[in-house]
């Protein structure tokens, strides 16, 4: 009779995580970074129909790095959340927090159970407060712990370099022309620290904009409006006009 094949919990999780992480890295980086006026998510996405980014409720958004079909299951699963939540009681109780903590849930259920493989996939949870002390930015790895992030924060691909790079250059109260040239920046630097450039039509850029009138603060920056943000004019969002692409709709409120 042969001799079971042992494995310790602690070696079999960290042979799940490393499994977790390197699905992730594998993908191409994102950066969620605070402006002024709210928070912008830029990312590399040479998809126009799958998105990184996404409106979750009013004042809160969405971003991930990793597998699309497993971040997508999340997303759906957070605007369910978010929906009933509000009709059942406030639009009000919807917040990031209470988000973050059912991904937190979720992503540790499946990371610690043997019968499923880990999700590939690392989240970002924002939420535009009326104030910038009032902003609002969680990060979820793979396995379900939940990081208050401040300022800047990266997820997907080479992580570690580009906050880095953005712990030394962003400060408070940048424009949102100067937010976006300095997440392109950091976006565009390779592994060795050279820099590659990144063509506007590879960007993915979405904002929360607190100063816009409606309840729902999610936009997206795309065509000239974007160009114009990249060669550093900051009345842009101002211009909006024809060219402002509807907020994408989580699902009928």
């Amino acid at each position: 009779m042969s001799t079971p094949f042992y494995v310790s919990p602690q070696q079999a999780m960290a042979d799940r995580a490393e499994y977790a992480r390197k699905g992730i890295a594998r993908g191409r980086s994102l950066v969620v970074l605070q402006y002024a006026d709210g928070i912008v998510f830029v990312g590399e996405n040479p998809s126009r129909a799958l998105h990184k980014f996404s409106e979750i409720y009013d004042r809160i958004a969405f971003a991930a790095a990793g597998k699309y079909n497993e971040y997508e299951n999340l997303r759906i699963g957070g605007v369910r959340y978010a929906d009933l939540r509000g009709y059942t009681y406030d639009r009000g109780d919807v917040t990031a927090r209470g988000l973050a903590n059912v991904y937190a849930q979720t992503l540790g259920t499946i990371f610690s159970s043997a019968a499923e493989k880990p999700y590939e996939v690392e989240l970002v949870v924002a939420e535009v407060g009326e104030t910038p002390e009032g902003d609002q930015i969680y990060r979820l790895p793979h396995d379900g712990s939940i990081v208050d992030e401040h300022g800047s924060v990266a997820v997907g691909g080479n992580a570690e370099q580009i906050s880095g790079y953005l712990d030394q250059r962003h400060r408070d109260g940048m424009s949102l022309a100067e937010a976006l040239k300095l997440a392109v920046q950091a976006l565009s630097r390779d592994t060795n620290g050279s820099e590659r450039e990144i063509p506007a039509e590879r960007l993915e850029v979405a904002v929360l904009d607190r100063t816009r009138p409606q309840k729902r603060k999610f936009k997206r920056i795309v065509g000239r409006q974007l160009q114009r943000l990249l060669q550093g004019d900051g009345a842009a969002m101002e211009a909006e006009g024809s060219e402002e692409e509807d907020s994408e709709g989580s699902e009928e409120k």
